[in-house]
C-alpha cells in the first residue's frame, strides 16, 4: 500500500523571486490608479455578488496561463500529471443537477464519470459526510531514518506520472514487497540553477518529520551523482484539482467533507510548529478510498513564531504575504479559506483575469464576493478565515484550530471519527487499488537520460540529509 508521492510545483505556484516581481508591479500600478482615480470607491458585496462570475473552466485556463511560475519550483507529480489537460478544457455551462436546492447541490456521481462508477454517498451522508476528530492530531513521533534507505536496485520504473523544470516522479515498483510508490527524481543541477537548494531540503526534512493519515507519507530518500530520489506514496485517485474542474464546484456537505480533512491536517503540522504555505486543489490527492493527502511539501518550513519569505499560490496569498510582511501560521488558515470558497463556488474569490497583479490588489483591498448560493454558515466562516485583521482570523484566536472545528458549518462533524477514516468518502476514485493504476494521470514521455550514471558529483555535498 505505501507508494510515493512527494510533488513538484506547478501552474499556480509561485516562488519567492517570482512574487517578488509581481508584487513589486502590482504596488507601482496600485500607486498609479490610486494618483488617477483617488475617489474610487468599491462596489458593495451585495453589489459584487450580483456581478457576473467567471466560469470555473474559464478560470482555470486564465489562471493557468497567466500565473504559470518563471521558475517553477518543481513538478507537481502526481498532480501536475491530471491536471494539465483539464487547465485547456473548452469552458462548460453549470449543469442542469447544479441548479438544485440553492444551486449550490451537484451529483459528482453523474458529473465525473460517463460510464457507471462508485456511487457518491453524499445524500445519505450529508450530515454525516464530515465527521472528524475533536482528537484528530496524531500523537508526536521521533523522527524517522529515511537516509540512504533505498537504492535504484530496489525498484522498478513502471511510468513517468508528471514533469516539471528541474525534475520528474515515476511510478514505481519494490523488487522486495511488490508494493506500488511514487519516487520523486530531482536533477542536482537544476535546484542548483534555479536556487532552490534550500526548499528542497525543506521539503525532505519536514516530511521526514511528519507522519499523519492525510499528509503524503516519505519512506526514504538517497541520491547519486546527478539526481536525488524521494520515495513516497503512489496515491492512485490523482488531485482534488481535477475532480473539481469536472465538477465545477462541489456540494456543501462534499467540500465540508474534504476541509474538514485539510483542516485535521493543518492542525497536526502547526503542532509540530510548520507551516504548509501551499494549500490548492492542486496539492490535494485522492487516495483509493477517497480520502485526502496533502503533498508537495517544497514550501513548507518550520516556523515557531513567524517569517518573511514570498512563495506560494497568488490566488491563495493571505495580505501580509503579499504586503511583504512577517506572517505566521495562520496564513494557513487563510489558504484553507480560500480552498472552502474555491470548492463552494469553483473560482477563488480574488480571482481577476488571471492577472497575479489584480490578484494581488483585490487581496489588499479584501473585499469579498459571496455568491448568492452559499449557505449562510459557511458565508460567516469564510468571513472569518478570509480577513485581514489576525485579531478576528479563526485559527488565529485563543482557541485556535478548535475555533474552526467548532463554527456551526462544521456541526455535524465528528472529528474523531474522520481522523479515523471512519466516514466513506463522497466520491470513490475509479481505479483498481494496489495494482499500480495510474489511469487517473496522465501519460508524459519516458525519461531518456539514464538514472544511476557513475561521474563526478558537484553538488552532492548541498544535500547531505539526502
Amino acid at each position: 500500500m505505501p507508494s510515493l508521492g512527494g510533488l513538484l510545483k506547478k501552474r499556480r505556484t509561485k516562488d519567492s523571486h517570482t512574487l517578488s516581481k509581481e508584487l513589486e508591479s502590482a504596488s507601482s500600478a496600485e500607486q498609479q490608479q490610486h494618483q488617477q482615480h483617488p475617489t474610487d470607491t468599491q462596489p458593495s458585496s451585495t453589489e459584487a455578488a450580483a456581478q457576473p462570475q467567471p466560469a470555473s473552466g474559464e478560470q482555470n485556463q486564465a489562471s493557468a496561463d497567466a500565473n504559470r511560475p518563471i521558475e517553477e519550483s518543481g513538478v507537481s507529480m502526481q498532480q501536475s500529471a491530471v491536471a494539465q489537460s483539464h487547465s485547456s478544457a473548452t469552458p462548460q455551462q453549470p449543469q442542469p443537477q447544479l441548479q438544485q436546492q440553492s444551486g449550490n447541490v451537484a451529483s459528482i456521481n453523474n458529473i465525473i464519470n460517463a460510464q457507471p462508477q462508485p456511487q457518491l454517498q453524499q445524500q445519505q451522508n450529508a450530515g454525516n459526510a464530515v465527521q472528524a476528530t475533536a482528537g484528530g492530531q496524531a500523537r508526536t513521533e521521533t523522527t524517522r531514518s529515511t537516509k540512504g534507505k533505498y537504492s535504484l536496485e530496489d525498484f522498478s520504473l513502471q511510468r513517468t506520472l508528471g514533469t516539471g523544470s528541474f525534475g520528474r516522479v515515476h511510478l514505481v515498483q519494490s523488487r522486495h514487497n511488490h508494493r506500488f510508490y511514487a519516487i520523486k527524481v530531482l536533477k542536482k543541477a537544476q535546484v542548483v540553477k534555479m536556487k532552490q537548494i534550500e526548499h528542497t531540503n525543506d521539503e525532505r526534512r519536514m516530511l521526514n518529520r511528519v507522519r499523519h493519515p492525510f499528509l503524503i507519507t516519505l519512506w526514504g530518500t538517497f541520491q547519486d551523482a546527478r539526481n536525488l530520489y524521494m520515495v513516497m506514496d503512489f496515491v492512485e485517485g490523482g488531485e482534488l484539482f481535477s475532480l473539481l474542474r469536472k465538477s465545477q464546484r462541489f456540494p456543501n456537505p462534499v467540500a465540508k467533507f474534504y476541509a474538514a480533512e485539510v483542516t485535521l491536517a493543518l492542525e497536526y503540522l502547526h503542532g509540530h510548529q510548520i507551516i504548509y504555505r501551499d494549500l490548492k486543489p492542486e496539492n490535494l490527492l485522492l487516495d483509493r478510498h477517497g480520502h485526502l493527502k496533502i503533498t508537495d511539501f517544497g514550501f513548507a518550513k518550520e516556523v515557531p513564531d513567524i517569517t518573511w519569505t514570498l512563495c506560494g499560490t497568488p490566488d491563495y496569498l493571505a495580505p501580509e504575504v503579499v504586503s511583504s510582511k512577517g506572517y505566521n501560521k495562520s496564513v494557513d488558515w487563510w489558504s484553507l479559506g480560500i480552498l472552502i470558497f474555491e470548492m463552494l463556488c469553483g473560482f477563488t474569490p480574488f480571482w481577476d483575469s488571471g492577472s497575479p497583479v489584480k490578484i494581488y490588489e483585490n487581496i489588499l483591498r479584501g473585499r469579498l464576493k459571496f455568491p448568492p448560493y452559499l449557505h449562510p454558515d459557511a458565508v460567516d466562516l469564510l468571513s472569518q478565515l478570509i480577513t485581514a485583521d489576525l485579531t478576528k482570523r479563526l485559527g488565529n484566536l485563543h482557541g485556535g484550530s478548535e475555533d474552526i472545528k467548532n463554527h456551526p458549518w462544521f456541526a455535524e462533524v465528528t472529528w474523531d471519527r474522520l481522523a479515523r477514516k471512519d466516514i466513506d468518502a463522497p466520491y470513490v476514485p475509479p481505479i483498481r487499488g494496489g495494482q499500480g493504476d495510474a489511469s487517473q494521470y496522465d501519460r508524459y514521455p519516458e525519461e531518456t537520460e539514464a538514472y544511476g550514471v557513475q561521474c563526478e558529483d558537484a553538488y552532492g555535498h548541498l544535500f547531505p540529509e539526502f
